[in-house]
């Protein structure tokens, strides 16, 4: 029998068997799909009339959002707050190493220095651009999560899973787009557009052929294995919560 808690209290003490798990996947999803997948934005054709862009990172990162679904959905605001900030700092640090990486003086026999400092500089920017765009789509995507939860008392589960991701994806992908990539060489405003429309469509389907699929099964599996089934009628909403 799945307990339903219908209080918050976010220094209650509990043991889960999953949230640890979960939380290291999130964060590695997280890394590789900005470190490698916003780097580049790839085009598919299906004819030579029907093309379609988009960053590779769509591969990966609806992941992301996967995590940050069963985090708020199962465990709770406060602790998907907790999660979401590991994964900031894991990106702040992230990136500070690899600008010391490129600070660092170069072999001169090794001869890619050029192409490294082009590389991680393009990958710093669309890091920066990529850490505004998850903190706000992530806090936005939890945000209609708990609030939908409470409004429809837990019934509806389809629609705040797939309305929060809806909502949290056009957050992000608005936001990396464009401070990531409008005015750099190769990122006319058209392929940005392009790709923000694809991007954010592709993602959204994703969520809608996932969600009956896998995530409803996995939300179901681990609100039984956690015998957990969070309810934030008294959290504290906002992102800076202590």
């Amino acid at each position: 029998m799945i307990s339903v808690i219908k209080f918050s209290s976010v220094e209650e003490k509990k043991s889960y068997k999953y949230l640890d798990i979960i939380t290291v996947a999130f964060v590695v999803v997280l890394l590789i799909s900005n470190l490698v997948g916003s780097v580049k934005i790839t085009r598919l054709c299906l004819s030579d009339d029907l093309c379609t862009s988009f960053t590779t990172g769509i591969f990966l990162f609806p992941a992301a959002y996967l995590a940050g679904d069963l985090l708020t959905e199962i465990y709770g605001y406060a602790r998907s707050r907790r999660v979401i900030w590991t994964g900031f700092a894991a990106l702040i640090i992230t990136n500070l190493i690899i600008q010391f990486f490129s600070w660092l003086p170069a072999d001169p026999n090794w001869g890619l220095q050029e192409s490294y400092d082009q590389i991680f500089n393009f990958t710093f920017r669309v890091s920066i651009a990529s850490m505004i765009a998850y903190f706000c789509g992530e806090f936005t995507n939890s945000f209609v999560i708990a609030k939908l939860k409470i409004l429809t008392k837990g019934k509806f589960q389809a629609l705040r899973i797939i309305g929060s991701t809806a909502a949290g994806e056009l957050v992000d992908t608005v936001i990396i787009l464009f401070l990531g990539f409008y005015g750099a060489p190769g990122f006319p405003l058209e392929v940005i557009m392009a790709a923000l429309f694809s991007n954010y469509i592709a993602k959204v389907l994703w969520e809608i052929i996932v969600y009956p699929i896998f995530t409803v099964h996995i939300i179901k599996w681990l609100k039984k294995a956690e015998n957990e089934d969070y309810y934030d009628y008294e959290t504290n909403l906002s992102p800076f919560h202590a």
